[in-house]
């Protein structure tokens, strides 16, 4: 009985963990998601880009992004990062923001599509060589940045290069695919509490 009522209550201490935790997290997103639509709010109309609640932000025109297959980073996307992240990397790394950040991803997508002589797992591996191409190519680009210099040892340790080919395309309502959409760079935030929930 007693061993019963000891295990009820591990359980309700751990549920009210949890719940705290969920609590912190939502709170750290919704401060992290203003504080970014107050700092880059005016420039996401011209820079095609657009911030989700779940700390995504996403640079969607291809046609700034990079030419097609290729992963060197066209002028203009240079100019945008340049803009955009010593500006990002201040606010991600606030003293009010220690320890709750696991780790910043760059991610890059692609479409489905390649050429029309390739399989579909063929393409699938061949945009999966081209995202990840194109992932180093913005990691090496930002890191390079002397804005970012002094903030460079936090970079290292939780800003990572994820090229995800077409797992994740962008879908119209009907289901298809957005070919154009579904080519992408996103700055993803994780918070630790992610790992959590």
């Amino acid at each position: 009985m007693q061993r019963q009522k000891e295990e009820i209550i591990a359980q309700q201490t751990e549920r009210e963990k949890l719940k705290q935790v969920a609590e912190i997290y939502d709170q750290v997103r919704k401060e992290l998601y203003e504080e970014l639509m107050r700092e880059f709010g005016k420039d996401l109309p011209v820079w095609d880009a657009e911030i989700t609640e779940d700390l995504v932000f996403r640079f969607k025109n291809p046609e700034v992004l990079f030419n097609t297959g290729e992963h060197t980073l066209k002028p203009k996307f240079q100019a945008i990062l340049g803009e955009f992240f010593p500006r990002y990397t201040r606010i991600i790394t606030a003293t009010k923001y220690n320890g709750t950040i696991q780790e910043v991803r760059i991610e890059g997508h692609t479409s489905s599509l390649w050429s029309t002589r390739t399989t579909t797992e063929e393409a699938y591996f061949l945009n999966m060589e081209l995202s990840q191409s194109r992932t180093r190519s913005a990691l090496r680009f930002v890191l390079g940045l002397p804005a970012v210099e002094p903030n460079s040892d936090w970079l290292r340790k939780h800003l990572t290069a994820n090229g995800l080919s077409s797992s994740q395309p962008i879908k119209f309502a009907d289901g298809t695919e957005d070919i154009e959409r579904s080519q992408r760079v996103e700055f993803h935030i994780r918070t630790n509490a992610d790992a959590w929930l």
